[in-house]
Parts: C-alpha cells; sequence; structure tokens
C-alpha cells in the first residue's frame, strides 16, 4: 500500500511539473514572437508642438512695495492731548488738523505778550512824534524801537510754540491707527499715526550688475502680487541707484506704480517684471519636455517609422538642444527643434533613444505664458 500511493504521488508530482513547464514555454514563445515583431510595447506618452513665438525681452525679480511719502506724525512738544480731529485709515488733506495739545497756559502768555506789545508799540509811536519835534533825545526813540521788537519777537514765538502743540497733515494720504487717546500725556516725539501717501507707490527691487548695460528709465514694468493674483499693476522704472553693493554685486532699482483705488499697500512683497527692449522671435516648447543633464539638456523628439513588415509607429528619438531664457511654463530652444516638431512634454524620464510610444494627451496640463496656480 505504502509503494502504491508513493507512485501516485510521484504521479502526480510529474503531472504539476509538466504543467508548469508547458505554461513557462507558453510565455516565452510569447514574449520571443512578440520580440520578433516589434519589441516592448509603446509607453504613453503626452505630447506638444514645437511653436515659434515672439516674446519680450524682459527680467524677473521679488521686491517690496513702499509708499513714495510715509510718515510717523509725532509731537515737537509735551502736553495733554484735547481734541483729535481724525478717525482710524481715514484719507486726508495736506494741512488737516488732525490733532490739538492743551495750550491754555501757553494761550495766557500769548495775551499777556500781545498787551506789552501793543504797548510798545503805543511808546514807540508816541515818542516817534516826539522826536521828530526834537522834544525827546534820539536815545529815547532808539529805546523804545527794541522795546517794541523785543516785544514782538516775544509774541511770535508764543505763537510758534502753540502751533506746535497742533498736529497737522504735511501731506495727503491715508492714516493708519491712532496711538494716543483723549487725556493722553505725551512727550515730544511720541507717535501719534501714521500717515502714508498711497498713489503713486514705488516697488523697489534689485538685479544682478550683468544687466545694467539694458537698464532704462522709462522703461516697463509689471508688478504682480499674490494678494491680488489676478491682477497685474502697470508701471515705468523710475530710479536707478548710484552704486552697486559690494557683497551681492547686485543694483538696487525703483519702480513707480499707479496705485489709484489703493490696492497696493506699503511693504507688500511682490513680483516685478522689467522690460529690457524689444520683442524677440523665439522657438518655445513646454519646460517639462526638456531632459536636464550634466552631460547636457536634451528632448524626446516624436517621428514616425516604418517597420520590416511595412506598418507605421509612433518612436521617441532623443536629440540634444540648447536653451535660452524661459517664461511661465515654457522655455525657449535656441538650438536643435523646429517649429512644427512634436516632442514628449510628459513621461520623458521613462524613455529611451528609438522607443516605442502611444500618445495620449487627454489628461496632459495646457502649458501657460503666464500660469496662475490655484490656492490649495
Amino acid at each position: 500500500m505504502k509503494l502504491k500511493s508513493f507512485l501516485i504521488a510521484g504521479l502526480i508530482l510529474l503531472v504539476l511539473v509538466g504543467a508548469i513547464a508547458g505554461i513557462k514555454a507558453l510565455q516565452i514563445g510569447t514574449l520571443v514572437a512578440a520580440g520578433n515583431h516589434g519589441g516592448p510595447p509603446p509607453s504613453a506618452v503626452s505630447t506638444a508642438k514645437v511653436e515659434a513665438d515672439r516674446w519680450e525681452r524682459s527680467v524677473e525679480s521679488v521686491g517690496s512695495l513702499r509708499a513714495v511719502q510715509g510718515a510717523d506724525l509725532s509731537t515737537e512738544s509735551t502736553g495733554v492731548v484735547s481734541r483729535i480731529h481724525f478717525e482710524n485709515g481715514a484719507e486726508v488733506k495736506q494741512g488737516d488738523l488732525l490733532l490739538e495739545l492743551d495750550t491754555e497756559s501757553e494761550q495766557a502768555n500769548l495775551r499777556s505778550a500781545e498787551a506789552e506789545q501793543d504797548l510798545a508799540r503805543t511808546v514807540y509811536e508816541r515818542t516817534q512824534r516826539l522826536r521828530a519835534n526834537s522834544t525827546v533825545p534820539q536815545s529815547d526813540l532808539d529805546t523804545a524801537e527794541s522795546q517794541l521788537r523785543k516785544m514782538t519777537a516775544l509774541v511770535e514765538q508764543l505763537r510758534a510754540n502753540i502751533s506746535k502743540k497742533q498736529i497737522v497733515a504735511p501731506f495727503s494720504g491715508r492714516l493708519g491707527i491712532r496711538e494716543v487717546n483723549l487725556g493722553q500725556f505725551v512727550d515730544h516725539g511720541d507717535k501719534i499715526v501714521t500717515l502714508q501717501s498711497l498713489d503713486p507707490i514705488y516697488a523697489d527691487f534689485l538685479l544682478p550688475q550683468q544687466l545694467i548695460a539694458g537698464l532704462r528709465i522709462g522703461k516697463g514694468v509689471q508688478v504682480i502680487t499674490d494678494v491680488y493674483p489676478d491682477r497685474i499693476f502697470e508701471g515705468e522704472l523710475t530710479a536707478i541707484n548710484s552704486e552697486i553693493d559690494r557683497v551681492t554685486r547686485n543694483i538696487r532699482l525703483q519702480a513707480t506704480l499707479d496705485n489709484h483705488d489703493g490696492a497696493l499697500r506699503p511693504g507688500m512683497f511682490a513680483r516685478v517684471v522689467l522690460s529690457l527692449g524689444d520683442a524677440e522671435d523665439v522657438v518655445r516648447i513646454p519646460a517639462t519636455a526638456l531632459l536636464r543633464a550634466p552631460y547636457g539638456d536634451s528632448v524626446f523628439v516624436v517621428v514616425e517609422k516604418a517597420g520590416e513588415d511595412g506598418t507605421k509607429s509612433l518612436v521617441a528619438e532623443q536629440r540634444f538642444v540648447r536653451t535660452g531664457r524661459s517664461q511661465g511654463d515654457f522655455v525657449a530652444v535656441t538650438e536643435g527643434l523646429k517649429p512644427g516638431e512634436t516632442v514628449v512634454s510628459a513621461g520623458v524620464f521613462k524613455l529611451r533613444n528609438g522607443q516605442p510610444v502611444s500618445v495620449n494627451n487627454d489628461l496632459a496640463p495646457q502649458p501657460q505664458l503666464q500660469p496662475k496656480p490655484a490656492d490649495t
């Protein structure tokens, strides 16, 4: 019985080994047949056309916005806040009265000095008439004139001290948040409120020294900020610094922008695009089509080739290129491609030279010259 069991088990094992061997032989035969009829299956890729375009010569930098005129308003003298004439964030005109300090003692001193001034003027005029008749000596007239001048100077000084206790807007603009309260004692130099002139507004940014030759006052500038991603603020280059930073070798530039609606605020971070001259003709491809490597940049061009049996298929051919500047999602190619050719725009990292490909552009993202990525 044991011998019979061993024979049955051996027979079953032989059947299983034969079945497995047959399946493997069939698979190997299928792969060999596939290799004889065109090699591995094609890789699915997305493609894009090589296009001719005309780009403005420009350079991009980052900068910050600054008010054309901005100041922290403060007092020149000490005192108690008696009146406040403005609201937080209000628009004011040059010369508008904003705040007053208590001036009761100064007003009393002024009235006393004005009375002394009137008396000195009366004495001077009387002495002047008497001197005309030679009734009094010249020294009396000189003394009366000196006293009048002294009292006049005192009155002017007191009036100046009173005016220093009145804070007025030195220029038109928008106020910030009030820093003092009614009845509060303030010392000279204490901050009262911030005043900023918002229209126009400056954009300060830096560029490398290599670009100095192409910089000209009046060049167009575009400013983009993430606060308003759908807006482009137009302006022009209005100032070029007279020296270059010795550490970074950058030069500081300043652009002036219209800001009629007050959308831009001082301190904002911004992306600045400066025009450097006339437009130039370029050949562009999506930046995703470029395969960068230490030995050189390359792309895969999709071409149609005929097989030994006459059937046509798409093949990816690797081609080395030279690139120029970038704009948005595109990069300019200076050598290696011609307009109208088709390049692989997605899936380049899995390709090798001469590999068959199949094109599927249904889900391929559309590159943009001025991309506006959505917040996630």
